[in-house]
Formats: C-alpha cells, sequence, structure tokens
C-alpha cells in the first residue's frame, strides 16, 4: 500500500489537495498533513513515505531544504520517496523543475495537472529502479534544483568578526578550516581555536567563494584545501579528515560527489 505525506502551510490548499488526491487514487494512504518544514521532515523520516508533496515555501524549513535533508538522512533499506514539489513560482522557475524530471504542481493545482502526476508517480511506482540507482539519480536532481535556487553571490568577506561581551575578535577568512551551524549560530574554527557569529549560514555562504570553501552538507562548509583526505563509507557518505584539527567531518550524500579520484 502506497503512503503519501504532504507538506503545506496553508489549510485550504492542503485540504484540496487530499480531497482530490483521495479521488483520484483511493488506495493511497495520506499521513497527517505537516504545515512546516521541520514537521515535513520529521514525519517522512519517521514513516518513511513512498511520495512526499512538498511546498516550496514553507516555515522553519523550504521544501527543497526539506528534501535536501530527507537525501542526507534517508536511511538504508527503504527506497528514496518519489518527490512533488508544489509551487507558486512563475513559469521559467517551472521550467527548472521540468528539465530535471522532478514533478511539480502550480498552485493552486488544477483536477486534471494533478490527474497527470498521479498517474506518472503510478508508473514510477511501477518501474521503480533499484534503490542505489533511485538515491543517485534523486541526489543529481536535487543538486541541480537546489544550484537553480542558489541567492546571489555578495562581495566576498575577508575577516570575521566574532563578538565575546565586549570584545570583537578579526578572524581572517583565509585561515578559517571550516563553518559549522550551531542553532542560531555559525561556529567559524581555525586550526586554533573557535568562534560563534550570529549568523545563518544562509546568510554566509553567498559571501564565501565557492571555488575555496564547499558545502559539504547542509550545515557545514569546509576550506577546500584544509581536506587531508577523503573515505567513502558503505552509506554513500563521505568521512574527511583535515589538515591542522583532528576531528572529521561527514560529507552527506548530496555533497559526496564533490569527492572523486582524478
Amino acid at each position: 500500500m502506497t503512503t503519501a505525506l504532504i507538506a503545506e502551510d496553508e489549510p485550504l490548499l492542503a485540504a484540496a489537495l487530499r480531497a482530490d488526491l483521495a479521488a483520484l487514487w483511493p488506495d493511497l494512504v495520506l499521513l497527517p498533513t505537516a504545515g512546516d518544514g521541520r514537521t515535513a521532515l520529521d514525519t517522512a523520516l519517521a514513516r518513511q513515505p513512498e511520495l512526499c508533496f512538498l511546498d516550496i515555501r514553507m516555515p522553519a524549513l523550504s521544501g527543497l531544504e526539506v528534501a535536501a535533508a530527507l537525501a542526507e538522512d534517508w536511511p538504508e533499506g527503504p527506497g528514496f520517496p518519489l518527490l512533488v514539489f508544489v509551487t507558486a513560482y512563475d513559469q521559467y522557475a517551472v521550467q527548472a523543475f521540468e528539465a530535471q524530471a522532478v514533478d511539480y504542481l502550480v498552485k493552486p493545482v488544477p483536477r486534471d495537472r494533478l490527474a497527470a502526476c498521479v498517474q506518472r508517480l503510478q508508473a514510477r511506482l511501477q518501474h521503480r529502479a533499484p534503490q542505489a540507482d533511485a538515491l543517485a539519480q534523486a541526489m543529481a536532481q536535487l543538486r541541480t534544483l537546489l544550484g537553480t535556487q542558489a541567492p546571489p553571490a555578495q562581495p566576498r568577506l575577508e575577516v570575521i568578526q566574532a563578538q565575546v561581551g565586549n570584545l570583537v575578535h578579526l578572524v581572517p577568512v583565509d585561515q578559517v578550516i571550516y563553518f559549522e551551524a550551531a542553532d542560531k549560530y555559525v561556529r567559524v574554527v581555525t586550526a586554533e581555536r573557535e568562534h560563534l557569529i550570529r549568523l545563518s549560514l544562509r546568510e554566509l555562504l553567498p559571501q564565501l567563494d565557492p571555488a575555496v570553501f564547499w558545502q559539504v552538507h547542509r550545515g557545514t562548509v569546509v576550506r577546500a584545501r584544509a581536506v587531508a583526505s577523503a573515505r567513502r563509507e558503505d552509506t554513500g557518505k563521505v568521512t574527511l579528515t583535515l589538515a591542522g584539527r583532528s576531528e572529521t567531518l561527514v560529507a552527506s550524500r548530496l555533497y559526496a560527489h564533490l569527492f572523486k579520484g582524478m
């Protein structure tokens, strides 16, 4: 029996989508609707549905952020869910989704368009690729989609100003080994010490040179030249050892493709 999760923060739209899905696909089991991205992520990981309908713009986490987190944290064994993005974007943005063979629905969702989506999903479920292939395809699609939604680059940051009480530490960016999200802060880690800055990783990323700092996890950005070695694990993740630090970092499945032999 096929299960599906709807993540939508607008109750009327969520109710309409549930009603239409129930009419078009009577055997589909619908999990309780998630009204924000965090609930969607937690529910999907706990219940492992075959399908996820993800609103692009939700509180806490966007639909794309939920999809990326699922890709990173999905357990071994159950097949990765088929993802349908629900969006209010204009046609140009929709074309980016369509080009990557990820299904999408535009609000308000017409019944005939939902019917076509249902047929497509049913066909895919009947002819699903092996889990490794399906996960690899989903990773490639998500990488491209996340790239199309990346914020524009900003002037490059050269110095981090980390304040502790009345004291401000000036940390040259070229001394940073990695950045790591920590609640409402970002840890700034150098070879000698750590600092906390009140800035989100999402706000920081556009100010970093992507050729110098590589995002390896949704919460981690590392200086590429500080990575001494990368070991691919059976899970598809990659363990990174660092020059100048004793701890290791983990590159998730979504970013494991960055570490391939030449």
